[in-house]
């Protein structure tokens, strides 16, 4: 059978929200992982984190429940906010993916400057402090300052590491933003199918 019909479309669909089910759980894992060995401290990282998480796993919930009930206003809501995803999320995988070197240590120095925690983090595990050059008044928990040995500035550490997290971000955010435009148009395709084995009204 080519898969056309209304029971592939509703397979594929499943199997979709079955992977954003899966995706949405790894997120929280990570981020529950990131506190429990001490590698997050930012309770505002792990908050955007899992408030990602539990946020496509709320989506994949409906667009599964829709699915397999052939529920047309499930589908229909799962279908707008899938495609206002999809919108938000290629705009800004296509920002990572186009940033040049300026702008990422713009980028960078805006959120060192904005996150005490996440920066906390990134000395203690990068062993550096300061962002270009340190101040020792400020605190630092990197291990070269409690051996009293010379620290160096965490920017070019990052600057190192920056261009290939933006284009991973970014790569694996248009992956999933073209999943999420085939979502909406399996769940286009599939709200206008009728179910063979139902009754006919009850498409109307």
């Amino acid at each position: 059978m080519v898969c056309g019909g209304f029971a592939c479309s509703k397979n594929c669909l499943c199997a979709l929200n079955l992977l954003y089910t899966l995706v949405s759980l790894l997120l929280i894992g990570i981020a529950a992982w990131g506190i429990g060995f001490g590698l997050i401290s930012s309770l505002r990282v792990v908050g955007v984190v899992i408030a990602v998480g539990i946020f496509l796993f709320l989506i994949a919930l409906v667009g599964l429940i829709g699915a397999v009930k052939h529920h047309q206003v499930l589908l229909f809501f799962y279908m707008i906010i899938l495609l206002l995803v999809f919108i938000v999320q290629f705009s800004v995988s296509c920002a990572c993916l186009a940033l040049n070197q300026e702008q990422q240590g713009q980028l960078l120095e805006v959120g060192w400057n904005n996150t005490a925690s996440a920066r906390n983090d990134i000395q203690r595990n990068l062993n550096c402090c300061g962002f270009r050059s340190f101040n020792p008044n400020d605190t630092c928990l990197a291990s070269c300052v409690k051996n009293n040995h010379q620290c160096s500035p965490c920017a070019p550490i990052i600057g190192k590491y920056a261009g290939e997290v933006l284009r991973f971000v970014g790569g694996i955010g248009l992956f999933f933003s073209f999943t999420e435009i085939l979502g909406v148009w399996l769940t286009y395709r599939y709200r206008n199918q009728k179910d063979p084995r139902a009754n006919p009204s009850a498409f109307l």
